[in-house]
């Protein structure tokens, strides 16, 4: 379980396909502190959680299977990518609870300051999959590329958010463009309200 507080940026140091459209990929850390990190811990990698399979002072290796490549942007040698290490039960919840399990891809419309000078936070509007529509809602939450946002507002499948510029500092969102794909996860609770109502409808027409 994760928070969507991106800890650092890293970048994809290698890639070496294994079989069955599976890889092994290694991640230049950046400045993500890997000493508590162990073998089979869970790392957020640009919001998909993976497991460490090897590691070094440095970098770490996972595992990713030819699913995950389906139902994500994947990864390429050089891509930098968002971070995070799997949150104690102790951590403060700085974002929201992100399980690491990309509900669908997302398209870039606009990303853009709102205003002119350094200090202006940017607006980011996103196309998501028809099947993710249901769970966004204006002043909800959503992980964008593991990165915990709020919503401002909604329109069909199309969303808007405010990133400050702290966010854009700390995380590779600053590196997004009209037509940028983005790993998408919807609000947990959103999901489990979602499939609640579903039920009650359900057991209403027995």
């Amino acid at each position: 379980m994760f928070t969507g507080i991106i800890q650092a940026v890293g970048h994809i140091s290698n890639l070496v396909e294994t079989s069955g459209g599976d890889a092994r990929v290694t991640v230049a850390a950046g400045g993500l502190d890997l000493f508590e990190a162990k073998l089979g811990d869970s790392i957020a990698c640009n919001g998909v959680c993976l497991t460490v399979v090897e590691k070094t002072a440095g970098s770490f290796s996972v595992d990713v299977s030819a699913e995950t490549f389906s139902c994500t942007i994947g990864f390429a040698p050089g891509d930098k990518i968002n971070l995070e290490m799997a949150m104690r039960l102790s951590d403060r919840l700085g974002g929201h609870l992100v399980s690491g399990h990309v509900d669908g891809v997302g398209e870039v419309l606009h990303f853009a300051p709102v205003a002119a000078g350094e200090e202006s936070s940017w607006r980011l509007d996103i196309r998501a999959p028809g099947s993710m529509a249901r769970y966004l809602a204006s002043k909800g939450s959503v992980a964008v590329n593991g990165v915990s946002l709020t919503v401002n507002t909604v329109r069909g499948t199309d969303f808007s958010i405010n990133l400050i510029p702290h966010t854009l500092e700390q995380t590779m969102l600053k590196s997004l463009r009209a037509g940028s794909k983005v790993n998408l996860e919807a609000d947990m609770l959103a999901r489990y309200a979602d499939r609640l109502m579903n039920y009650v409808h359900e057991q209403d027409k027995d």
